[in-house]
């Protein structure tokens, strides 16, 4: 006769997920030390929302759903296979997760059929509450405590089968399950992912340190990219997988059978020249249930441009030009300085021009720099 544990794996295996566990809603008291004093070292800083209040809740269970006894965790990979080579063109890269669906609708509805289906399938009343990297809650902690993984010393879960390349979600409820017991793995002496880290993001192992990480100063740092990282940005303009990609672990991991998180055509590796010239309604129809959309059209074409300069062809220039008359001064910005790194007649016959009209003083900061770059380069 099937045990509920049972019953719980079962029927997340049922749904899709690749990996299902239990643990208790006690506390992640562990977790909630390391995140105050991320939060008090100034390592959360951009992100408003990232409080102690909001850390303490998150490590909580119990205060997250009264009467909580639980939390069932599941995975579900995204690793959907290498990205496409579709051309030369000038191409940026977009971080896997984001080659298909946006996974917040794709798993929220699926977790939705779990709790409707899990009193049926208990015969009792189950009260719940879901998360999907999305609330007040410590996913990777409860992952972690459910069996699913160990901590990599990037940060990210590392699951025996599925590497990093899994989403997670969280169940609490107030049906009491026997709790599956932590996995004893660990990452040893590697440090690959510190290593080739390219802005110094993991500055210890298992502490990131938000605030020079190519995935929040792609997606939500909503200002200008501060000038000494974006040269180690690269060309990277939604998120980062170098840390993922570097893992040995993720060398062996199986791939997705999830259609929804399949690989988009030209997601993986877009063309960048077009991209600059979406407008809103283009960007809205370009990344429809895709999460770049996070990004916000401004926020993608201001990481264009930074990708632009980096990777250095002049085939860039005319697109990089018209963006300097952008209805958006970050945009503006962030394409002078991109002429400035590539350089040449061209680039700087459009940066004069755009000097010679009333910017923003920000951007006109922008400008001026790009031109003594260009000055400097003439000179040596």
């Amino acid at each position: 006769m099937s045990t509920r544990e049972d019953i719980v794996r079962e029927y997340g295996a049922e749904l899709g997920f690749d990996l299902v566990g239990i643990t208790t809603a006690e506390p992640f008291l562990r977790d909630e030390r390391a995140a105050i004093e991320r939060v008090r070292a100034g390592m959360m800083d951009g992100l408003h929302w990232y409080t102690e209040e909001r850390v303490r809740r998150a490590n909580r269970p119990k205060v997250l759903l009264e009467g909580a006894q639980s939390v069932i965790s599941l995975a579900i990979s995204y690793n959907t296979g290498p990205p496409a080579d579709d051309g030369n063109e000038p191409r940026g890269k977009i971080a896997r997760y984001a080659w298909g669906d946006d996974y917040h609708d794709v798993i929220k509805k699926r977790l939705r059929q779990f709790c409707d289906g899990l009193e049926a399938r208990l015969g009792e009343p189950v009260r719940t509450r879901i998360f999907v990297d999305d609330g007040p809650m410590n996913d990777r902690a409860a992952a972690e405590r459910a069996g699913l993984g160990w901590f990599g010393k990037n940060t990210n879960i590392l699951t025996p089968s599925h590497g990093s390349w899994v989403f997670l979600a969280q169940v609490v409820t107030d049906i009491k399950l026997k709790p599956d017991t932590p996995l004893k793995k660990t990452c040893g002496s590697c440090v690959r992912c510190i290593d080739a880290c390219p802005t110094g993001a993991i500055v210890a192992p298992y502490v990131l340190d938000n605030r020079k990480c190519i995935s929040f100063l792609t997606i939500e740092l909503r200002g200008p990219i501060p000038k000494d990282l974006r040269p180690l940005v690269g060309d990277w303009i939604f998120g980062c997988d170098i840390c993922q990609d570097v893992c040995p672990v993720n060398k062996k991991a199986a791939e997705s059978l999830e259609p929804a998180f399949q690989q988009r055509h030209d997601f993986s590796a877009p063309e960048l020249i077009p991209l600059l010239e979406l407008d809103d309604e283009g960007f809205r129809e370009r990344f429809r249930n895709s999460p770049v959309k996070r990004a916000k059209r401004v926020g993608l074409q201001r990481n264009v441009c930074v990708a632009l300069g980096n990777i250095g062809d002049a085939a860039a220039i005319p697109a990089l030009a018209n963006a300097l008359e952008s209805d958006s001064p970050l945009v503006r910005g962030h394409a002078a300085w991109a002429l400035g790194r590539i350089g040449g007649h061209e680039a700087l016959a459009s940066l004069q021009t755009a000097s010679n009209r009333q910017q923003q003083k920000e951007v006109h900061e922008e400008i001026q720099d790009a031109l003594n770059q260009l000055s400097e380069a003439t000179k040596a």
